[in-house]
């Protein structure tokens, strides 16, 4: 007779690289709930000081980024992202293209890497966003390097909100009604799209509601940078549910299964 084995995962076709904060705990799951069958996420981390300028500012700078993309890059990679908002766009423009270049060199996957950053302008030209509400956790200095950032690359910022949160484990805290009362109060009709900002902030539960009560597109950094790692490797593999941004991508899991 042959032995009756449990069942321990699905297997991965198509495996998806994070490079995230060591005191983070939301994106993992988050993009666990977008991913179709087939699709994994695999997960190297760094140290974050505090959400400050200062305190990213020192992870970014730090030997550790490096030391995480070489790790988590040994495993059999489809995609790569670094999953850090602020981090990616805390300088400009120039430092997360820069941050993309590094990112490559160090992980060997060239076309198939990227930022949350990135991602999310991705995302925003995906929608045919213009102007944008910007819902945040951070501090006010940090808000306005968000501003200047998505500013600079055709997404004027309207209007924003923060909560001046620094503790990151306080940011993960912050429970999806909030987050939706914070994006509907902070939305101006002007606005093409709202953007949530953070990879440690609880936001893809609530894209769809978001969506309906505004009648626009919402889009979060995680959701982003998950859709983003998938568009770079031309795979459908995001679960129902989770945004128009996906729309066109809904229909059949990375296994080709329904």
């Amino acid at each position: 007779m042959r032995p009756v084995f449990a069942p321990d995962a699905i297997p991965a076709h198509h495996r998806v690289g994070l490079v995230y904060m060591a005191s983070s705990t939301v994106m993992e799951p988050e993009m666990y709930a977008m991913a179709a069958r087939g699709v994994s996420i695999h997960t190297s981390r760094l140290t974050l000081p505090a959400v400050t300028v200062e305190g990213i500012d020192a992870m970014m700078r730090s030997p550790e980024l490096e030391t995480a993309a070489r790790l988590v890059a040994q495993a059999p990679l489809d995609a790569l992202v670094f999953g850090g908002t602020s981090a990616s766009f805390l300088h400009g423009t120039a430092w997360d293209r820069a941050l993309v270049d590094r990112m490559t060199e160090w992980s060997g996957l060239p076309g198939r890497t990227t930022t949350t950053s990135t991602a999310s302008l991705a995302a925003l030209k995906a929608v045919g966003a213009g102007p944008i509400t910007l819902v945040t956790p951070y501090v006010p200095e940090v808000i306005a390097r968000a501003e200047r950032f998505f500013g600079e690359n055709g997404h004027p910022v309207l209007a924003s909100r923060g909560l001046s949160v620094t503790d990151d484990h306080a940011l993960a805290e912050i429970p999806l009604e909030q987050v939706f009362e914070l994006a509907v109060e902070v939305d101006v009709p002007e606005a093409s799209a709202v953007f949530i900002s953070c990879t440690n902030l609880h936001s893809v539960g609530v894209i769809a509601a978001l969506e309906a009560e505004l009648g626009k597109p919402v889009i979060s950094a995680v959701q982003a940078s998950f859709w983003h790692c998938l568009e770079l490797v031309d795979v459908d593999g995001a679960a129902p549910g989770y945004g128009s941004l996906f729309d066109g991508r809904l229909a059949h899991g990375a296994d080709g299964a329904p």
